[in-house]
């Protein structure tokens, strides 16, 4: 079996986190392993150009990457007390992301939830847990919220 030593914890802050939460915990506990708690941002690029200034975009992402920061923390706190944990907030399409810093922090496994969409919402938002499966190089467990 493959050494797990790093985990990516990929989270929106959802309710479903907390849960998602509990399964990266356990399994570190039991690895033994290091968890890199990730939360991607969205980026807001595609609506430059929609008669909203450029700047006015940027203090908005800007906003929401304060506040996940802080949320992060908290997060940690409460969900992995005790353990060897780091968060990281980023940018950009959540799929590439986590994909991304995964490869970059050469994580063992990637943990994350789904939303579970079906029909046109899927159609429309896709599946951002499916890209990173089909993505990914390293073993990904999805947890879908109960």
């Amino acid at each position: 079996m493959a050494t797990i030593k790093k985990i990516l914890c990929a989270v929106d802050f959802s309710d479903s986190s907390a849960q998602v939460a509990g399964y990266a915990a356990e399994l570190g506990k039991s690895l033994d392993a290091e968890i890199l708690v990730l939360y991607v941002a969205p980026s807001l690029n595609q609506y430059v150009g929609f008669h909203v200034p450029p700047s006015s975009i940027e203090n908005f992402v800007g906003g929401i990457v304060d506040g996940a920061e802080q949320t992060m923390d908290q997060f940690i706190q409460d969900n992995f007390a005790g353990m060897e944990t780091s968060g990281r907030v980023v940018t950009g399409y959540a799929a590439e992301e986590i994909l991304g810093v995964a490869k970059e922090e050469q994580a063992h496994m990637i943990i994350m939830g789904t939303h579970g969409r079906k029909g046109i919402d899927r159609i429309l938002f896709g599946s951002v847990a499916e890209k990173v499966v089909k993505g990914a190089d390293m073993p990904v467990l999805t947890i879908r919220p109960s």
